[in-house]
């Protein structure tokens, strides 16, 4: 017993000699691996973000959409959407992603797509659209950004998230603080559509691809651009959705060139459908209740610019609700919160010089709607959609 008990303790001074440790030696190979891995991620670009990691940086990011913009509460407006959100995912790149539809209650016009499969649009888009080959052409547009993965690689090609001490895992993949990072800067992406030329051109075109894949008219796309286009035709700047995308007019010339080229021929409208569900119409960018300026991190400082006294009597006009134009939500109600947060809340546009569709306030209530649907209603909503 003494002699293999001799033994065992020579065999680990040895090791210690050699700069191996007694976890190296329980584990042979293996600690080296992950010190190799280690070495070699030396700067964000050149992270191997898995699925998971992915998915977990989609997920802070969609907890902090809802926290800013709350949920709409009614289960038949998000069921819906996760239908036909659903039938274009399982024909994507990507069908196998735990896809969510969430519709954020503002009636600012806009839509956002995090990481991992989190989809979500404002009660306003949906109240500007008319027909269901327009939330397809959207919602396809979105799910692009997924599948492609382009706001996780915008991050690792750009210079906004850097490698710290506590960056990396054990096993060399993406720490909590890291993780963290990505969301951070994702969020302020996202709500700033702060997407590369290219990676826009990309979403229009397989977006369009996608809902004709299905059987949408390919042009919905065009047609909610062209929607957009009118609503900001007065706008000082692009207003919310597709803010930073190519300019409109090259864009939507490109569209249409890629669904004659492609020969995308469905027709299927499905207006009935939608009107059904989606009861209600989009608020004029006039009428909308804004966020100050600077309390996203996105635009001037944190306080509230208050407008002088002939802008203000300017935004109680512009508040007005229109006698005509078929908007029936009426005036929005700030959100509920605290006093500190209600003295950041303007009531026009007009006064503010911010962006009504992207500084819109949010609802109150910031519970997600949980939505079941299983294969079968998948089948049986395809079978809508038709001309």
């Amino acid at each position: 017993m003494k002699k293999s008990a001799l033994s065992v303790s020579l065999v680990a001074v040895a090791m210690l000699a050699i700069g191996a440790s007694p976890a190296a030696a329980q584990f042979p190979g293996g600690l080296g691996k992950i010190a190799k891995g280690a070495q070699q991620v030396k700067k964000v670009a050149d992270l191997k973000v898995t699925e998971a990691e992915e998915r977990e940086i989609g997920q802070e990011v969609s907890d902090k959409m809802v926290q800013e913009f709350g949920v709409m509460q009614d289960a038949n407006v998000h069921k819906y959407v996760t239908l036909v959100g659903r039938v274009l995912a399982q024909a994507s790149s990507r069908p196998n992603l735990d896809w969510q539809f969430i519709v954020l209650d503002t009636d600012g016009v806009n839509a956002f797509a995090a990481p991992g499969g989190f989809v979500h649009i404002t009660r306003g888009l949906l109240g500007l659209m008319k027909n269901e080959a327009e939330l397809a052409g959207v919602l396809g547009h979105e799910l692009t950004h997924v599948t492609e993965k382009h706001t996780v690689n915008a991050i690792q090609k750009g210079d906004t998230v850097k490698l710290g001490s506590d960056s990396l895992g054990a096993s060399g993949g993406m720490g909590r603080a890291l993780i963290a990072d990505f969301a951070q800067q994702a969020y302020k992406n996202l709500l700033d559509n702060n997407f590369s030329r290219s990676d826009e051109n990309e979403a229009d075109e397989k977006g369009v691809a996608l809902a004709n894949k299905v059987g949408y008219n390919p042009n919905g796309l065009i047609n909610a651009l062209n929607k957009l286009v009118e609503r900001n035709k007065d706008a000082k700047e692009p207003n919310g959705l597709f803010a930073s995308h190519p300019q409109m007019k090259d864009r939507l010339a490109n569209i249409d060139k890629a669904i004659k080229q492609n020969k995308m021929t469905a027709t299927a409208t499905v207006q009935a459908r939608y009107a059904k569900f989606i009861t209600f119409d989009a608020k004029p960018a006039s009428q909308i209740t804004l966020v100050a300026a600077g309390s996203r991190g996105l635009a001037g400082g944190s306080e509230e610019k208050k407008p002088a006294e002939g802008e203000k009597k300017e935004a109680e006009k512009k508040e007005e609700p229109k006698k005509s134009g078929g908007f029936g939500l009426g005036r929005l109600k700030p959100s509920s919160g605290t006093q500190a947060q209600q003295s950041q809340t303007v009531a026009s546009g007009g006064a503010r010089g911010v962006n009504p569709d992207r500084d819109a306030v949010g609802g109150p209530i910031k519970t997600k709607i949980p939505v079941k649907i299983g294969p079968n209603d998948i089948a049986e909503f395809q079978k809508g959609i038709t001309a």
